[in-house]
């Protein structure tokens, strides 16, 4: 790259980072800093989250991932991104939102007790920084091909990038990342458009880009066996690299992922509780999810184009890096970059930021150090947030083994994700005893630990692909998560004390209240977060402001999309 590139990469990112840093100032309560004090409006949410679900990794991996195995990821950013804002915004959310909590993981104990509670904030934790690991692979992968740096300077910065992002997270909260989150979320949009514009015309379009891989055949290298390059355009034609996988279970892992990122994660979880208003949340998870669909509708197509143009690439993850060094000219290079390094430290800050609240107050506040004042927790949160990011590298030599970026993601998620989410959903739909949750949690996670391992630690598989297979996981994690959700809600004796505080229920009889134990802190916090507005509006919303019109709208293109037109 040249030296403009560069300043157009460092400029605009040491903009955003400093404007951060700036906002950052004057956080000083826990409310403030974990949920910016539920004042944040519908638009800076959405954004947020935007900024959020598009990594960098999101670019790499998609397009590595679509140029060996076809367009079957586009089921993730359609219908599963759309499924999953629907279950957050109108279900899950808004009980945890109701019952004045901070965190998912606190619902848990909530709805099934402390047990469930932190097992939860481990899962998340785990999860979570799993994908940091991407996301660093990702940002070095595009420095070292596209910026031309070597591999010990790209290292270095990326390390400055992780701190410096960390320093604004940990004294400004939430508050200071929905800031940078807006102005990253342009930056993105500006950079992942640029490239895509550059290749499409250089190509000469869609019908040119198919023309190209119908001559292909089946001669290109690196494809998943059984598919020709002409089959890359279709969701439905890949089926799993053993050629065995029905196209069904690969479209319903795709939404249940997708669902598990809206639900589980708390990245997403926590702008949405920080919205002024349960309206303001349901427009913030439309807005996040409909601007995702759009921008990554076009960035998927990378894939496509790029296998056409080097149909011997044999490198996956570094056709996005390849794409830009070999299309782009100066100026315009430099700002894609800056849109990959800047959604690298939006996603950076708001897993800072969510996963040490996760771990403050889902198992420091409430199992390690009760009763503290609130400046000790804030102090300890901050730490939190460089330990946190500290653990994206412990990922990166899974990522190294797996064929595909994505690949290494989706053999991790299915394993606790999928058995939480089922959870999460059993919790806010049903009025069943508290013992569900970890029972459920319990058989999920067994099978999904005996899968995991059967499918990337041994060297022989000695279970049949249909059980253990990496799409298949996903079906079975929720098999077994409802199997013992169903055992433990049928107990004979269980069943009597099953009158519970479920979502939108009355509070419990004494003796089956659950137990709080969490210290002053955690109750005193809650307190702090004011009175649940239902919406902006004077009296009721209009028809033309209401989230489930657009989330329909939404879905319906999804289906246009996936099942008539590229399926």
């Amino acid at each position: 790259m040249s030296a403009l590139d560069w300043l157009i990469v460092l400029g605009l990112n040491g903009a955003i980072i400093a404007y951060g840093l700036r906002r950052a100032r004057g956080t000083s309560t826990s409310g403030e800093w974990f949920l910016s004090s539920r004042a944040l409006p519908w638009w800076a949410v959405g954004l947020s989250l935007f900024a959020t679900n598009m990594d960098n990794s999101e670019f790499v991996s998609a397009t590595g991932t679509i140029a060996s195995e076809g367009l079957h990821f586009l089921s993730a950013h359609t219908f599963g991104g759309l499924i999953g804002v629907t279950i957050a915004t109108f279900v899950i959310v808004p009980a945890i939102y109701r019952a004045g909590l901070y965190t998912n993981s606190e619902y848990l104990e909530h709805r099934f007790g402390p047990g469930t509670r932190v097992l939860g904030a481990l899962i998340q934790i785990q999860y979570r920084t799993s994908v940091l690991g991407l996301m660093i692979w990702a940002v070095h992968l595009t420095l070292v091909g596209v910026g031309g740096l070597r591999p010990e300077l790209s290292w270095a910065l990326i390390v400055s990038l992780v701190v410096l992002s960390g320093a604004y997270t940990a004294v400004g909260g939430l508050r200071a990342v929905v800031a940078t989150d807006v102005l990253q979320s342009v930056l993105v949009m500006a950079g992942g458009l640029a490239v895509c514009i550059a290749v499409w015309r250089t190509v000469g379009g869609w019908d040119a880009m198919v023309a190209q891989l119908e001559s292909l055949g089946t001669t290109a290298e690196g494809l998943a066996p059984g598919l020709a390059a002409a089959d890359l355009t279709h969701v439905g034609a890949f089926r799993g690299r053993d050629g065995t996988t029905s196209p069904a279970v690969i479209f319903v892992a795709w939404i249940l992922i997708s669902s598990g990122w809206w639900t589980v994660s708390h990245t997403s979880t926590q702008r949405m509780m920080g919205a002024r208003s349960l309206w303001d949340m349901k427009m913030a998870g439309v807005l996040g999810a409909g601007v995702s669909l759009v921008i990554l509708l076009f960035t998927d197509m990378l894939g496509l184009f790029g296998r056409a143009q080097f149909p011997d690439f044999a490198r996956p993850d570094e056709m996005y890096p390849h794409l830009i060094s070999t299309y782009l000219g100066i100026g315009a290079k430099g700002l894609v970059v800056a849109g990959v390094v800047s959604a690298a430290v939006s996603t950076f800050d708001s897993m800072g930021s969510s996963m040490s609240a996760v771990f403050t107050r889902d198992i420091y506040a409430r199992f390690i150090s009760r009763d503290r004042d609130d400046a000790h927790y804030l102090r300890v949160g901050r730490m939190a947030t460089v330990a946190i990011l500290a653990l994206g590298f412990a990922y990166l030599p899974l990522i190294l083994r797996a064929p595909t970026m994505l690949a290494a993601f989706r053999s991790v998620t299915s394993v606790f994700v999928t058995p939480l989410l089922i959870v999460y959903l059993v919790g806010a739909v049903t009025r069943t005893n508290r013992r569900v949750g970890m029972a459920g949690l319990a058989t999920g996670g067994l099978y999904g630990v005996v899968g995991f391992v059967d499918r990337e630690v041994i060297d022989v598989s000695w279970l049949p692909s249909w059980l253990t297979g990496q799409w298949e996981a996903f079906v079975w994690a929720v098999a077994f998560t409802a199997a013992g959700c169903a055992l433990a809600a049928l107990h004979p004796r269980w069943r009597r004390s099953a009158r519970v505080l479920a979502s939108g229920g009355e509070a419990p009889p004494h003796g089956d209240a659950p137990p709080t134990g969490a210290g002053d802190w955690l109750a005193q916090s809650s307190g702090e977060l004011g009175p649940i507005r239902l919406h902006p509006f004077r009296e009721r919303v209009p028809l033309l402001a209401s989230p489930a019109l657009y989330t329909g709208v939404l879905l319906a293109i999804s289906a246009w999309l996936v099942f008539g037109v590229f399926w």
